[in-house]
């Protein structure tokens, strides 16, 4: 008979779980699979510092030597930002790599399910994945959106990724049930730019009133996810008429060098990151530390007794 599954966590997280204080959960592939070290390993110990300076705990979910991690203390992050061979972990082999002792860094989704199995209900990251450009032929569609339409934990992003069909996941997110929330805009965000040119269809503008809504949703029972999508700060963004052009351009080099699957999204981040002369990696540094503090402000409000 199987063991139950034993999830590790640092003192910290432990004790803020315990005494219900405010946890935001981080996903561990922006450390194995965004950056060149030693930059990921300064990156991830900044968010952690911001959702900190914000009254909160973070907890890096990662799955090391086959043991799950809802909080990472600075020596297991720098030794996670350095390993070889880190598996990309999603719904479908989260439970391989547990099973046969492996190391896997979480995607948006199988930090979900690692993170609503710790206790933790917020979860802040960089973009969603979605549903790919011509998913219609590849059927490339990421299972974060049907991680989103089932285990209920609050997701902060800067919208999906820009190099998505934004229209389309939008329309799968509707249809899985998941709200979608602007954060301070009608305008639904494109993770580098802070406009997509599509509405959004559910405007918020402050932590108190998105902590209200999802105590809402939670008497109603039998709810998923939710989606915040927060632009990212004015100063850092890239114009989308601008993205759109470097998008194109990698989609095109991508298609020629027949990219499929999980290398799909990687590849086309490093040739945006080489088109745009590094300036898109620098906005997406400053979007996750956007959406971690964002996070951070809607866990204190979900933990605050006025709600």
């Amino acid at each position: 008979m199987t063991a139950p599954l034993t999830i590790e966590t640092t003192p910290e997280v432990k004790a803020a779980l315990s005494a219900g204080r405010p946890v935001v959960a981080l996903e561990s592939t922006i450390i194995t699979h965004g950056m060149p070290w030693p930059g990921n390993r300064d990156m991830a110990l900044e968010v952690e510092a911001v959702i900190r300076s914000e009254g909160a705990v973070p907890a890096t979910i990662a799955v090391i030597d086959g043991r799950l991690h809802a909080g990472l203390d600075e020596a297991a992050i720098t030794a996670l930002a350095q390993a070889k061979d880190v598996m990309k972990l999603s719904r479908a082999d989260f439970a391989y790599a547990l099973a046969e002792g492996r190391t896997g860094a979480t995607t948006v989704a199988a930090t979900m399910m690692a993170a609503h199995l710790a206790g933790i209900s917020v979860f802040a990251t960089g973009g969603i994945g979605g549903v790919h450009q011509g998913a219609a032929e590849s059927f490339d569609i990421s299972a974060d959106l049907d991680e989103l339409g089932r285990t209920p934990v609050i997701v902060v992003s800067a919208g999906a990724k820009a190099i998505l069909d934004i229209p389309k996941t939008l329309e799968a997110l509707e249809t899985r049930g998941v709200p979608v929330v602007a954060y301070g805009q009608d305008a639904m965000p494109a993770f580098w730019s802070r406009e997509s040119g599509l509405k959004a269809p559910l405007r918020l503008d402050t932590p108190q009133t998105i902590a209200r809504f999802e105590a809402t949703r939670r008497m109603l029972g039998g709810h998923g996810g939710m989606l915040i999508a927060n632009p990212v700060p004015v100063e850092d963004e890239i114009a989308a008429s601008e993205m759109n052009r470097h998008i194109a351009a990698a989609l095109a080099t991508a298609k020629a060098k027949s990219i499929e699957g999980k290398a799909v999204t990687p590849f086309l981040l490093g040739e945006i990151l080489n088109l745009t002369d590094g300036a898109s990696l620098k906005t997406n540094i400053a979007l996750v530390l956007n959406n971690a503090r964002l996070a951070a402000r809607i866990a204190a409000a979900l933990a605050s007794p006025a709600i």
